[in-house]
């Protein structure tokens, strides 16, 4: 049963944040088992049952690696940042063709300084970034219709890169040139601190999800996947 995150889970993610090293992490681990990885796992648990219900095609696992929960360590292979953990809790409500993160999906993001809940789809490599651009072009009502919609507008702010230049076949003065240079299509939705502490997050957070389902769902079928 998920009551709720203890108030120790943004105290811990903070204070990795300041002793970001794996001499520190490893004396510190239980306190990361025990505040942030065993109640996302509860959370992820009690998602699964409602999450159906938004839609049958999105998966909540609850598994300490492999499943919703991203990984707290960072890939540093390729990165400037050698720090070696990620100072936030990420998890992902993936579609059930998706095998990373570059899906569709719903998201749910704890930091010391930023709580919220995203759906879309973040950095998705260039042939699905331009069936999502064919569709836009192709269905501008729909598009329009769902993401100038009051209830998605009130909860949801469209974030992410942009291209500098317009796409390849697309003009400056298309009307939707704004939406068709997005690299990321993500709405991003703040939640207060306050929301983390009680079973109610798993409520919230599925009213979250469900108007933000028809944008997910645009997204989907641009990729022919079923939503």
């Amino acid at each position: 049963m998920f009551n709720g995150f203890p108030k120790e889970t943004l105290e811990f993610l903070a204070e990795l944040s300041e002793n970001n090293d794996r001499d520190w992490f490893r004396d510190n681990k239980p306190r990361y088992e025990a505040v942030v990885l065993e109640p996302a796992m509860e959370l992820v648990e009690a998602m699964s049952e409602p999450l159906r219900k938004v839609s049958k095609h999105f998966s909540a696992v609850s598994k300490r690696s492999g499943g919703s929960i991203m990984r707290i360590y960072r890939d540093t292979r390729f990165s400037k940042n050698k720090t070696p953990y990620k100072t936030n809790l990420g998890i992902q409500f993936r579609h059930e063709f998706g095998k990373n993160v570059h899906a569709p999906g719903y998201y749910f993001h704890i930091a010391p300084d930023r709580i919220f809940a995203g759906a879309g789809i973040w950095r998705p490599e260039n042939p699905i970034l331009n069936k999502i651009r064919f569709l836009i072009d192709d269905r501008p009502d729909r598009w329009k219709r769902i993401t100038r919609a009051k209830a998605f507008r009130e909860m949801f702010d469209l974030q992410g890169g942009t291209l500098i230049r317009n796409p390849r076949d697309y003009e400056g003065d298309h009307p939707l040139i704004v939406d068709l240079k997005r690299k990321d299509h993500i709405g991003i939705c703040n939640l207060e601190p306050t929301e983390l502490g009680t079973p109610d997050l798993v409520e919230n957070l599925i009213a979250r999800y469900k108007i933000a389902t028809p944008y997910v769902r645009f997204l989907c079928d641009a990729l022919y996947l079923p939503c």
